[in-house]
């Protein structure tokens, strides 16, 4: 039996799936509907009536954005009715808006502006009188009531994509605004989506408003540098006056299927402005044919890693990248088990899916591209989520249905339990099934902190479901038994019907594991650091020996969290010296960074295409045409499971390396919008433990390291972990994210 419903759009025959409306067939069909308050990735606002059809056999006018047909529905989108309908509902939207097209940031795009055309309103027949609206400024977004059309469009996408459900509508008939909820003024995570989906000027960026006119910017379509989602973006430029040099004014995105954090939004300015110097191209020459290793970030090509590794093959020298060789082994580690490469999840299976578990990230802040993908699958597919973790994250509390707190340093029990758990009826071999036969269940539920009924709720609230993911963070690969732990999480993917997600730590963190070979990092000398520490730095930053283009100033490709193969493009231009310039002068010849696109094809998975030939957009319809899907990989599966180690104990004050909300790296704090929020946050509790209070100045001592940072007191935080934030700081990348720490206040004498 078939579940398709068919009927007819304009006499035209079409196809529907069961929960499909009116209008997404349409436009599936490339059959036009006109609308105002429409969003794909948010249920129906419902709130402009543009959409309205007409279906024989029903009396008056049909919302086809929220109206599912019926089979044997005859439904037609134009009509004189149709028009005029329209028509009114287009001069009311116009009553009293004010004339401010010629300053406005939104002209040349503005719906408002577009529909008015269309229709043909040229004369206003309604008036009502008109009431002081006065501008909001909220941070990084200005909030003008005056031009609001109140199409809601702002609450949907902030409350069922973003999560934050910051805004709400308060009604009042001609009186009703957009209001910050539950409070007296904005406070979210200033993603800056509600700028995007805003049809008319209502909503703008601060820092952008009246700098430049829509028409004027040139759109440079490219891939977001600061995480590994891989989101889609474009950046518009400007010359800044006749002699001014070319700029970035803003950022935007597909906003009908894609989503931005403020990090992709508002921390576009990353660029190096340095010039070419000569001289310090010839020290960086010389330093590379000497040097007896290459220290570098994630924050590359994988046209750079593939460069360096041709150093490494020409010159014998070794290749540090702490992050990559992490991720290198526990995913060797993952495929020992599996058989394959690649795990098998994505972001839009953790959109797709109705029960997931998030182990081992504060994901919000790690990776918000997959925080949105968690909240699209709670508010729209009314996903079970656990989060499982030691602390709890406001930011998730309205997105998740379960809380599993376990214990510091128990990562590897936890994931044993929860492999137990789920693959209790897999068939699985003697071998496999001694492994959980053999475990001391008591000892793991005391000393991870999760018990048999925590597990039993969970698997009790997936009963039902049939899209299932688990999504393992970085805490997991940078843990002592991150291979054991990878080698847990192939056998559930393996053996039961949950799909996989290893979320990267850096924006190409995924790309340089799988390009290059990396060796241990150790403290030898003439090391060249490339975006990283060295005896001689090579880098986008400031106080490089030798200065480089950013990622905004480079064409190129990631890998992105999806197994995909992103190219980005040049936004700015650079006028000084690049890697492929210092491999010439080694004789290794690559005119141009893009001339190693083709060459990566040497590499499993990976596909010999010029740069040229990537396609960089997406569809009509969503689809992602960007670059391409990375081949799957078999390998020989020879792994087996290792007896767990004793769980750790973490007593006493502990420090957790997670960054605010916005911040990721030294480029987002190289930004000019973007806050930069260095204390160490902890709760009243961690206070009182460390003796310390609210304000003072203190020194964190953990491992070989000591910094100084003022304590702020987080009343959403519990316990005795603080976090410190890492992107104004390096932190050795392999190393655990929780560490024992030693405070102690700094008195100012």
């Amino acid at each position: 039996m078939s579940n398709m419903i068919e009927f007819k759009i304009n006499g035209i025959s079409v196809e529907a799936k069961k929960g499909e409306t009116i209008l997404q067939v349409a436009r599936k069909n490339d059959i036009y509907i006109p609308t105002m308050c429409y969003i794909s990735k948010t249920t129906p606002c419902a709130s402009c009536r543009m959409c309205v059809v007409e279906a024989e056999g029903v009396n008056g006018f049909v919302l086809s954005c929220n109206t599912p047909p019926v089979a044997g529905l005859d439904v037609h989108t134009n009509s004189e009715a149709l028009e005029l309908e329209r028509t009114n509902i287009m001069k009311l939207y116009d009553v009293n808006h004010p004339l401010e097209c010629g300053v406005c940031d939104k002209s040349g795009e503005c719906n408002l502006q577009n529909k008015t055309l269309e229709f043909g309103v040229t004369t206003q027949n309604f008036t009502t009188r008109e009431q002081h609206r006065p501008v909001e400024h909220w941070g990084l977004i200005n909030y003008d009531p005056a031009l609001c059309i109140m199409c809601e469009k702002c609450v949907h996408v902030c409350n069922e994509v973003i999560g934050d459900d910051a805004i709400d509508v308060k009604f009042g008939g001609y009186s009703s605004t957009i209001i910050p909820k539950n409070s007296d003024t904005l406070d979210c995570t200033f993603c800056g989506e509600c700028i995007a989906v805003c049809p008319v000027g209502a909503l703008v960026s601060s820092n952008f408003q009246y700098t430049a006119n829509a028409w004027e910017l040139s759109r440079i379509p490219a891939t977001c540098a600061h995480c590994s989602g891989g989101c889609s973006l474009e950046y518009e430029t400007k010359f800044a006056g006749i002699n001014g040099a070319n700029e970035i004014y803003r950022v935007k995105n597909n906003f009908e299927f894609t989503s931005l954090c403020g990090a992709g939004r508002f921390g576009f300015d990353f660029e190096n402005r340095a010039l070419r110097d000569e001289a310090a191209f010839e020290k960086a020459v010389t330093a590379v044919k000497n040097a007896k290793a290459i220290r570098f970030s994630s924050m590359i090509t994988n046209e750079e890693a593939y460069m360096l590794g041709e150093l490494k093959e020409n010159f014998g020298l070794k290749l540090f990248n702490e992050d990559a060789r992490m991720f290198q082994e526990f995913m060797g580690a993952y495929s020992s088990i599996s058989g394959k490469k690649h795990y098998s999840g994505s972001l839009d299976a953790i959109k797709q899916a109705d029960a997931v578990i998030m182990i081992g990230s504060r994901i919000a802040t790690d990776n918000p591209a997959v925080r949105y993908a968690l909240t699209t699958a709670s508010r729209h597919r009314g996903a079970k989520i656990v989060y499982a973790h030691p602390l709890e994250d406001a930011l998730m509390q309205n997105t998740i249905t379960q809380f599993m707190k376990y214990e510091v340093g128990t990562e590897e029990g936890v994931m044993a339990l929860l492999a137990n758990a789920i693959l209790k009826d897999a068939d699985l071999s003697e071998a496999e099934r001694a492994f959980f036969d053999d475990l001391d269940f008591g000892y793991l539920d005391a000393e991870c902190n999760v018990g048999a009924e925590e597990i039993a709720f969970m698997m009790q609230s997936f009963k039902r479901a049939k899209n299932r993911v688990l999504i393992l963070g970085n805490d997991l690969i940078a843990h002592e038994r991150s291979c054991n732990i990878a080698k847990l999480a192939a056998m559930i993917e393996k053996y039961s019907d949950f799909s996989l997600v290893v979320v990267p730590n850096e924006v190409n963190t995924l790309g340089v594991s799988l390009i290059s070979s990396l060796d241990k990092d150790e403290n030898i000398e003439n090391v060249v650091g490339y975006n990283a520490e060295g005896g001689f730095v090579i880098s986008s930053l400031s106080g490089a020996d030798m200065a480089i283009p950013a990622l905004n100033q480079q064409e190129g490709t990631f890998v992105s969290i999806d197994n995909r193969v992103l190219p980005t493009n040049v936004a700015i231009g650079f006028e000084g010296h690049t890697l492929n310039d210092i491999l010439l002068a080694c004789g290794i010849r690559h005119y141009n960074t893009i001339d190693c696109t083709k060459e990566l094809g040497r590499f499993e998975g990976f596909k010999a295409y010029e740069f040229d030939t990537l396609e960089n957009y997406l569809c009509a319809h969503g689809e992602d045409n960007r670059g391409y899907l990375l081949d799957e990989v078999s390998c020989e599966a020879d792994g087996t499971l290792e007896s767990l180690s004793d769980m750790p104990e973490f007593n006493g004050t502990v420090i957790y390396h997670s960054n605010p909300v916005l911040q990721f790296n030294a480029y987002t704090a190289k930004t000019k919008q973007l806050e930069k929020e260095t204390t160490l946050r902890g709760s009243a509790q961690f206070a009182a433990a460390a003796r310390i209070s609210d304000g003072d100045t203190i020194e964190i001592s953990y491992g070989s390291c000591s910094i100084t940072r003022e304590f702020k007191l987080d009343n959403d935080l519990k316990g005795t972990i603080a976090l410190n934030p890492t992107f104004d700081s390096v932190v050795d990348a392999s190393r655990y994210r929780f560490e024992k720490s030693k405070i102690v206040r700094v008195v100012h004498e």
